[in-house]
């Protein structure tokens, strides 16, 4: 007599087969923290970087929203929120989102870049006579006469363990000269692109 239970097992198997297809829970939890830290990281991003992120428009709402909260318990729960918003987000508008992030890490790099050869530059002055010379000669507006005073009293501080008050000015200016080359480096650019633009209207 055939057994008449075969067929329901045969059907049963199937259905794990389905189940162990889905994401476990583990891994669902996991998704669901990478997009929650996703988020929190938007939220703690500039307004205007945030505004100009491609998503959905209810996600940057809650995420805008969330900015402007300053009570802790109100901050808390409109975070929850956002993770929430950011969990409806296709795979596309996932990936989007964390390239336009790595972009902003790839600026923040370079700018750790400028510091450290700022830095690097601030040795060489104190330990090098001949580097404040080059730079006199690639910056004449600045004051020689006060840069070689802090140089002097950098030295000084280093050798007697004093408050590095001259050995951060020294950091201030090269930091301005860095600014101003940045910002001619920009005017540059903008001038340059003019100029494209008129030759295309030509």
């Amino acid at each position: 007599m055939p057994n008449p239970n075969r067929g329901a097992c045969g059907f049963q198997s199937s259905e794990f087969e389905q189940e162990y297809e889905r994401p476990s829970k583990s891994e669902l939890k996991r998704q669901m923290t990478v997009l929650q830290k996703l988020g929190e990281e938007l939220v703690n991003e500039a307004r205007d970087r945030v505004k100009r992120v491609p998503m959905p428009e209810d996600v940057r709402d809650a995420i805008l929203e969330c900015q402007l909260i300053k009570d802790h318990e109100g901050r808390r729960r409109q975070l929850q929120y956002v993770g929430k918003k950011m969990r409806t987000l296709d795979e596309a508008e996932v990936a989007a989102i964390q390239r336009t992030i790595d972009s902003w890490k790839g600026l923040s790099k370079s700018d750790t870049a400028i510091m450290h050869a700022m830095e690097r530059r601030r040795e060489k002055l104190l330990t090098d006579d001949k580097a404040l010379t080059t730079l006199l000669s690639e910056n004449p507006e600045l004051d020689a006469q006060h840069l070689r005073t802090l140089i002097r009293n950098a030295r000084k501080e280093q050798a007697e363990n004093k408050p590095p008050k001259a050995y951060r000015e020294i950091f201030q200016i090269l930091k301005q000269i860095a600014k101003k080359s940045a910002a001619g480096k920009d005017d540059a650019d903008a001038d340059d692109e003019a100029q494209e633009q008129e030759q295309d209207e030509e």
